[in-house]
């Protein structure tokens, strides 16, 4: 795949990967579209959220029993 830019964007991609670390543009690209694409999840997952049903009350007993339970010593394995 081959992609033209203008010369501002091209010389905007050359400066991110001498500044950036980046090996090549190749590699700058391929992250710019692995992050875009975690965003696209995180907006799906709350999408997701938004449109599912109210869960538990998040009061201060919620958060009481959510420590005893991070605290509790598990039990030994027989």
């Amino acid at each position: 795949m081959n992609v033209s830019l203008p010369g501002s964007l091209r010389d905007f991609v050359k400066q991110q990967v001498r500044t950036r670390g980046y090996g090549s543009a190749s590699e700058y690209v391929r992250a710019l579209i692995r992050a875009d694409l975690e965003r696209q999840r995180w907006r799906e997952r709350l999408l997701e959220g938004a449109a599912s049903p109210p869960g538990a009350r998040a009061d201060a007993d919620y958060f009481a029993r959510l420590r005893a339970r991070a605290t509790a010593t598990p039990a030994a394995d027989a």
